[in-house]
């Protein structure tokens, strides 16, 4: 696989990693003024804005996730999933407390979906409302304009993006050095808002205006949004390309163009209404409207892939049953497409755009699922430095209680915005971990009588020893949840015909709680008895099983099996709900819709139909 140079990752994360927070200036500073709880605009209260401004950016996405954070990964791989993955069960931790953390870092995972839909829904229509900038005239034509490029981003998703994510860091690049030149061209036309820079016009600004200034920090807030990307994409590009591309190029160009809008403002108040496009000059309006057209459209895509991937790390996980995943690049492991997934993000995203009918509107909607996001991260985060890395209480307690007193500040404002929209994220990430924790209580109980009717392995193969069962030539598998028992697929074939195969192989594939697994580490296996074996198979939470690829691997360990000759045997369940009342009745009966709809072992591992044989047993939930 080919090696990236620094400076290829670092322009690569500009494209990818920093669309979202990069595109922020567009709508930013505009809702601090202008928005529903839009502040006077006075000489104090726009220097107290951009004085806040600076220090969540600086406090936020520099000293908490690229300084902190960023450190707390797995193999590599970040994400609020992976954080979770990282807290591992002690005895000494009580039961009780150990499945609280593990479900407010699942909770952090769902809220990502409502992030997913609302990101192109506001980046897209801030973009395009530039044309009213342009004329009055294409106003009509925003809301049409926006679902048309929305639904347009959303169908090429099946192409895959691996053909365009070359040009996403060279388009980001300009975009940042735009907001770099507009923001200081209007800074050297009114130098002294760089006084800005002091904490203590922030201070004031709370102070001053009560309340409302604490609401504000609700619109300032939207300036952080993407800060979870940079810890989400470490696999991608690693740490160091981020935190470059951080200091280098984003970090500068946003605090230019902040502190332009601001510098602007103190001459222009009027321009409140859109301060970012009343800082172009005429000639340049057009040309700037089509690329952050382009820029929001590159800032979704980095979203809606991240929703792909973390569908993808929940299913290995057993969190979500198997929904039918396409790899639509060879070369990039991470290039996936999850039909189900793209189709409820773009009609979720496109009735937004509809129903809230403006970026301003929307805004009111944008920031609690990602404020609460950073509110767990900093939890777990907690957890892992004390248990993981052993640092010592006060250590680890004074960061911790810095980044909680101001994830918890936003948090707080943004509850406001919760009759204004703010409850659709909330709602959307209730849904779905519900379901997760439905489907994995589900997968649970079920796990727990398939072992309770099944015999144990060992057991089992005593029997043919001693019976002397009668071995006919074939090779065959048989996928089994347990490593431990037989499979219902083998012991119903050795019970209604007395025999077995003279090459039997009983496969489990089993998720580990690291990101990947190398080849030479991922087959672990056990001669039973002459031709008959227990494979284990080791995969990470962010890799898709292959059979073939499992089946070389075992032959290269000694076991004699032809991938192409094989025969599959695999269980399947047939769910039967009770007719009991009450909550459980619902329960189950949406565990029975998820277990019918999901990808059957077949078709998720991509086994040829002609070799397999499904074998059905009944169970009731």
């Amino acid at each position: 696989m080919k090696k990236y140079s620094s400076a290829e990752l670092t322009l690569a994360a500009l494209g990818i990693v920093f669309g979202d927070i990069g595109t922020s200036p567009l709508y930013a500073i505009r809702e601090c003024f202008y928005g529903e709880y839009g502040i006077d605009i006075t000489h104090p209260n726009i220097y107290g804005v951009l004085s806040l401004i600076f220090w969540s950016l600086i406090i936020i996405v520099t000293i908490k996730y690229l300084i902190f954070i960023l450190r707390a990964d797995n193999n590599g791989e970040g994400g609020v999933l992976v954080l979770t993955s990282l807290i591992k069960p002690k005895l000494s931790t009580p039961a009780n407390k150990r499945w609280f953390l593990i479900s407010i870092g699942i909770f952090g995972s769902a809220l990502l979906y409502g992030d997913g839909m609302i990101t192109p829904a506001i980046s897209v229509l801030s973009a395009v409302e530039g044309v009213r900038i342009i004329t009055p005239v294409l106003k009509p034509y925003v809301i049409p304009i926006t679902v048309l490029i929305l639904a347009c981003l959303f169908i090429f998703q099946r192409r895959g993006t691996a053909q365009l994510g070359f040009l996403f860091g060279p388009i980001i690049s300009v975009w940042f050095l735009s907001l770099a030149s507009l923001g200081l061209w209007q800074i050297i036309k009114n130098p002294v808002i760089l006084y800005a820079v002091n904490p203590e016009y922030g201070i004031l600004f709370i102070m001053n205006n009560g309340v409302h200034g604490f609401l504000v920090l609700g619109a300032v807030f939207l300036v952080a949004t993407g800060a979870e990307a940079l810890y989400a994409d470490i696999g991608h590009f690693g740490k160091n390309p981020i935190r470059f591309a951080w200091f280098t190029v984003v970090l500068p160009a946003l605090f230019l163009n902040y502190f332009g809008q601001g510098a602007l403002l103190l001459s222009h108040p009027e321009a409140s209404h859109h301060p970012f496009y009343s800082m172009v000059p005429s000639w340049a309006l057009i040309p700037l409207v089509i690329l952050a057209t382009l820029a929001t459209i590159i800032a979704s895509q980095a979203v809606i892939t991240g929703a792909f991937s973390l569908t993808q790390q929940a299913m290995n996980m057993d969190y979500l049953p198997r929904l039918k995943i396409v790899h639509t690049a060879a070369k990039h492991i991470g290039q996936i497409y999850i039909p189900v997934v793209n189709w409820i993000l773009m009609f979720c995203s496109i009735g937004l755009v509809l129903g809230f009918k403006s970026s301003s509107n929307l805004a009111a909607a944008y920031g609690v699922a990602v404020t609460l996001t950073m509110v767990i991260s900093t939890i777990l985060f907690y957890v892992v430095i004390r248990e993981n890395w052993k640092w010592g209480m006060i250590t680890a307690t004074i960061p911790v209680v810095i980044f909680l007193v101001v994830d918890l500040s936003f948090f707080s404002a943004n509850i406001s915005k919760l009759l204004h929209g703010a409850w659709f994220p909330i709602f959307i990430a209730a849904i779905i971990f519900s379901l997760m924790k439905i489907w994995r209580n589900g997968r649970d109980r079920l796990a727990e009588k398939i072992r309770s009717r099944a015999l144990r392995l060992d057991e089992f193969a005593n029997r043919i020893k001693f019976e002397d069962t009668k071995r006919v030539k074939g090779q065959s598998v048989f996928l089994s949840r347990n490593a431990d028992i037989v499979p219902h697929g083998l012991m119903s074939n050795y019970k209604y015909n007395k025999v077995i195969h003279s090459e039997t192989i009983i496969l489990n594939i089993r998720t580990e709680s690291i990101p990947r697994v190398a080849n030479d580490d991922k087959i672990e296996y056990e001669k039973l008895l002459e031709g008959f074996y227990l494979v284990i198979a080791h995969y990470g939470f962010m890799e898709t099983p292959n059979l073939t690829n499992i089946l070389h691997l075992v032959n290269e360990k000694g076991v004699d099996i032809d991938p192409e000759k094989v025969n599959y045997f695999i269980g399947r369940e047939m769910l039967l709900t009770d007719e009991d009342t009450g909550l459980r009745s619902v329960t189950s009966k949406i565990f029975y819709f998820m277990s019918r709809n999901a990808f059957s072992a077949t078709q998720y591992f991509d086994i040829p139909v002609d070799r397999v044989l499904v074998l059905g047993q009944e169970l009731e939930i």
